[in-house]
């Protein structure tokens, strides 16, 4: 059974989906918020202070930690180095060549993030709504696969997929197509019938696109956008008002 998405203010059109495909970090699991929350663990659990002050030490690994997780999406760099490799960029731009530092603080790092449980506003909401309404709701993240379960498990929205996929278990990555086809499938989903959720423009919404899905844009940080994705919204609040 089908379900009808009407979302008047995107050009006013209806279209059916049944199968709703999101991605969890930055879209629904709040990364940067966790991500700072993990950090200061981190950073008072080794006594960073001696290398700087938090601020210009979050500052700094958060550019490397953008830089770094571009490459990997882009097949640049294998998962088992990137959280250690920011770390040791991080430490050097501190005049700190100290790889068993990186990994250490990498492993402390990776450990604790899964644990952190805030979501952006609305999003419980939006998916018991979803869920109540029949959608069969999904997951597609590049995300390791036992990190972004105890993600999930952690922060209480497991109960609302029937299927999550990640990078690691489809061994494939967004934005390639492969992983869309391998979700789908998994889903026992078809194209027509299957739209992809996320803030990502090149990773989630051009990704989907390529591979043949609608794609609603979500714009958490009013990013300024340069080709139309299918649909896009501001905050999850507004999918519950438009279906």
């Amino acid at each position: 059974m089908a379900f009808t998405l009407t979302l008047p203010s995107f050009n006013s059109k209806t279209l059916k989906y049944r199968h709703l495909f999101f991605d969890l970090d930055h879209t629904l699991w709040d990364f940067e918020t966790n991500a700072r929350l993990t950090m200061e663990e981190v950073y008072e659990t080794y006594a960073l202070e001696k290398v700087a002050a938090f601020p210009n030490f979050h500052r700094q690994y958060l550019v490397h930690n953008a830089a770094l997780l571009e490459k990997y999406e882009k097949g640049l760099i294998a998962a088992d180095e990137l959280y250690w490799k920011i770390m040791f960029r991080t430490l050097l731009d501190f005049k700190i060549a100290d790889e068993p530092l990186a990994r250490k603080l990498s492993e402390s790092f990776l450990d604790i993030l899964p644990g952190q449980k805030n979501v952006f506003p609305h999003t419980f909401e939006i998916l018991a709504y979803l869920q109540q309404k029949n959608y069969q709701l999904h997951l597609i993240t590049n995300g390791f696969e036992k990190t972004q379960w105890r993600k999930l498990n952690n922060s209480g929205l497991n109960k609302y997929f029937t299927k999550v996929i990640t990078s690691e278990a489809s061994n494939s990555i967004k934005p390639n197509k492969e992983i869309f086809d391998f979700a789908l499938q998994s889903a026992g989903a078809n194209y027509k019938e299957s739209i992809m959720i996320g803030d990502n423009l090149e990773t989630d919404i051009k990704g989907a696109l390529n591979a043949g899905l609608d794609a609603v844009f979500v714009n958490h940080v009013n990013a300024v956008v340069t080709f139309n994705p299918t649909y896009t919204v501001t905050h999850l609040q507004q999918l519950e008002k438009n279906i």
